[in-house]
């Protein structure tokens, strides 16, 4: 009876173990721009701000050009390897609370390559649709961006990039006719022949290399110009 309920007692321990590790896990990582939220007013104007949702693609675009974002009032909101559901949990703190006068929503490429487990197109748009619902219920203007060409992974060579990139880049485009979105299409200026990225435009395939952003900022700001003036 003394080894029964020290049987118990390991295994509820070991349950409990289980539970609170995958509670206390940030898994959309929340974390990460709490402090920089929190002092948003210090450091950014109140009006005309525009926040930058997104994966790496984003956080590198801040850290190769600070001054793009700094000069322009932009707001840089992108944690590398994250994937739409996991930018949709955050997207509340990191946008909206914010107080942005407009979005652009830059998402797509690592659900495609599985990042945080498989993930179809229909889902993948479903979740950016989700993120451009939010914030017009919210009074702010939604830019959605196609996902930048890649002919592959390098983390994931064994993923067709591909065909869901040029599916999903479709269906986003169509949303966005129809709904008069703006639509900022990155791929069409990036692509290569075979649908990768353009030589020198990307320093693995997949992530903007200084020029690969030099070409992508005047394309942003006129998107911005296009929402805000709609």
């Amino acid at each position: 009876m003394r080894n029964f309920f020290k049987l118990l007692v390991i295994i509820i321990v070991m349950i409990w173990g289980s539970i609170f590790k995958s509670t206390a896990q940030d898994w959309p990582n929340l974390q990460r721009y709490t402090e920089a939220n929190a002092q948003i007013d210090i450091t950014n104007a109140k009006d005309n701000r525009i926040v930058f949702m997104g994966n790496s693609i984003t956080e590198g675009w801040v850290n190769a050009n600070p001054d793009f974002f700094i000069s322009n009032n932009f707001i840089g909101r992108g944690i590398s390897g994250q994937t739409t559901p996991q930018m949709l949990l955050r997207f509340r703190q990191d946008v909206i609370d914010l107080n942005p006068t407009a979005v652009v929503i830059l998402a797509g490429t690592n659900d495609i390559a599985g990042n945080t487990g498989p993930m179809t197109t229909e889902q993948i748009f479903g979740n950016i649709v989700s993120m451009v619902e939010l914030a017009e219920a919210n009074g702010i203007k939604p830019i959605v961006a196609s996902i930048l060409p890649a002919a592959k992974y390098p983390w994931k060579p064994e993923v067709d990039s591909v065909g869901p990139i040029t599916e999903l880049n479709t269906m986003l485009e169509y949303y966005c006719l129809g709904k008069d979105l703006v639509y900022l299409d990155y791929f069409s200026a990036m692509a290569d022949e075979n649908n990768g990225m353009k030589e020198g435009l990307a320093s693995d395939g997949v992530h903007p290399t200084a020029a690969g952003y030099k070409l992508m900022e005047p394309m942003v700001l006129d998107a911005i110009d296009k929402a805000v003036a709609n």
